[in-house]
């Protein structure tokens, strides 16, 4: 195995410095001081000597030096060489590497960098876990459809009368898969190309006035409606496409859980300063528990009572993410009287001229 070749580091790079310059700077005060005071009687024989300069307290002198360039140079590359195995290990795929710990409580800049570096790594393992989440939880999305699929296949060999009921569902099926494949795809695009999607000058109570009359179109074939109620006009930048998205996943939610013979109240209105749009959507649904109000904007994350409900739990998912790149926020909150509300807070971008 060849050795590696000798690297001056920078420990030694400071050592060498630091020494120097302490060296350096004792030398010159010595040789000012015996040229200010003029010619003077010769030092002793027993005393040795470097040209005008006495050698033992150039030599103990340099020895002390060296001793405060060590720690010099040591308090400030300890924790960089820390940082540089931190840096090996998250190379190596082990985020859960912390580097702070090992600087036993210094409060500089360096340690400033390190809680910087931690802070890197926990956002890296908290992205590889809900990536490996993800990834399972599609795998599942997608093995359930592909199964019933293959077991409609099947039954149609086995019993040809029952081909067209059987091909209705597989086109069910296939439909669920192109809809949950059409979802994924937008929300890789929202998480990983925001610039892709165009910006357009747009009034956003006319898009939530078209989201409402198809959701309501759609709501009262099962017995449901949608009620609308905004007023006066929002006219900002934003991405359209994205916040059409973000109010007809958000309505079409409510829509799905609200009770039979209910309704989802949607109430649009502008502050006083007219910079920011503020909607709500209510249903009339079950509810959800309060720790799970968070949970709930999770990818693919299903909560109590929504199994019987079909979808693969993306369109709160990139509901968030839509809002989120327009500068906005959406949360939800019990709705007094039970049932959920959704509130969602769009602040107004100026239109360039």
């Amino acid at each position: 195995m060849p050795q590696k070749p000798f690297r001056f580091g920078l420990f030694w790079k400071l050592l060498l410095v630091l020494w120097l310059s302490m060296v350096l700077s004792v030398l010159v005060a010595i040789v000012y001081l015996r040229l200010s005071m003029g010619p003077t009687a010769p030092p002793p024989p027993e005393v040795m000597t470097l040209g005008l300069i006495p050698l033992v307290p150039l030599v103990t002198g340099s020895l002390a030096m060296l001793g405060v360039g060590v720690a010099v140079a040591w308090y400030l590359a300890g924790p960089i060489g820390h940082m540089r195995q931190g840096l090996r290990q998250v190379a190596l795929g082990r985020f859960d590497t912390r580097v702070l710990p090992l600087l036993r409580g210094r409060r500089d800049e360096l340690a400033e960098l390190a809680e910087d570096f931690d802070r890197m790594a926990a956002q890296l393992e908290h992205l590889t876990k809900s990536r490996q989440q993800l990834l399972h939880d599609l795998s599942h999305e997608l093995r359930s459809p592909l199964a019933r699929m293959q077991a409609a296949i099947g039954l149609s060999r086995q019993d040809p009368a029952q081909a067209p009921a059987l091909l209705e569902r597989i086109e069910r099926e296939s439909g669920r898969l192109d809809e949950l494949i059409e979802q994924l795809l937008t929300l890789h695009r929202l998480e990983a190309a925001a610039e892709s999607w165009p910006v357009e000058t747009m009034d956003l109570l006319d898009l939530l006035h078209a989201v409402a009359e198809d959701a309501d179109f759609e709501a009262r074939a099962q017995l449901r409606h949608v009620q609308l109620n905004a007023e006066g006009t929002f006219v900002s930048q934003v991405h359209g496409e994205l916040l059409y998205r973000a109010f007809e996943n958000v309505v079409r939610n409510a829509v799905k859980y609200t009770s039979p013979g209910t309704g989802v109240d949607i109430v649009a209105r502008v502050d006083a300063g007219g910079s920011q749009l503020v909607v709500t959507v209510s249903d009339s649904g079950p509810g959800v528990a309060e720790e799970s109000h968070e949970r709930m904007f999770e990818p693919f994350v299903r909560l109590e009572g929504s199994e019987s409900v079909r979808g693969a739990g993306l369109g709160l998912a990139i509901a968030l993410r839509a809002v989120e790149m327009v500068g906005g926020s959406i949360r939800a909150s019990a709705r007094p009287g039970g049932g959920l509300t959704m509130t969602i807070q769009i602040s107004r971008i100026p239109v360039k001229n």
